[in-house]
């Protein structure tokens, strides 16, 4: 990826989670760390996420889940990327996800977890490596 090329982010709410603080916050934090986010808001399907991932030739999605649907809805989105030809793109997941299904959640195909409490430089540091890495 060329240096000038901002880092594309799509950030979603699969499901019917209502909280999106965090998400927000995740978002801003990437964007101020100069990349271009797109939020696609709440109660998005795992066919909607995967829209606007191509639609908007994102480089990553971020996907946010405090419901407990995370072992439905996110092999879903990543079966779906896949189904796309874009299983190029970088799948991480945050919120409340229980220690013993993180390594289900990478064997699927998400490059990480982040539970809560993680530091957003944290996260801006793991996307901007691996999708550097991918370039």
């Amino acid at each position: 990826m060329s240096p000038d090329k901002k880092i594309r982010v799509v950030v979603a709410k699969p499901g019917l989670d209502g909280h999106d603080r965090g998400a927000k916050i995740i978002a801003r934090a990437l964007r101020d760390a100069g990349m271009e986010v797109i939020y696609t808001g709440l109660h998005q399907t795992p066919e909607q996420i995967v829209e606007t991932v191509i639609q908007e030739d994102a480089d990553a999605v971020g996907l946010s889940i405090l419901s407990g649907a995370h072992m439905t809805l996110v092999p879903k989105v990543v079966e779906l990327l896949n189904e796309q030809e874009a299983g190029d793109v970088l799948v991480t997941v945050g919120g409340t996800i229980p220690a013993d299904d993180i390594p289900e959640l990478k064997r699927l195909g998400v490059a990480e977890v982040f539970t809560p409490g993680a530091p957003t430089q944290d996260i801006i540091d793991f996307i901007q490596g691996a999708v550097a890495a991918r370039a």
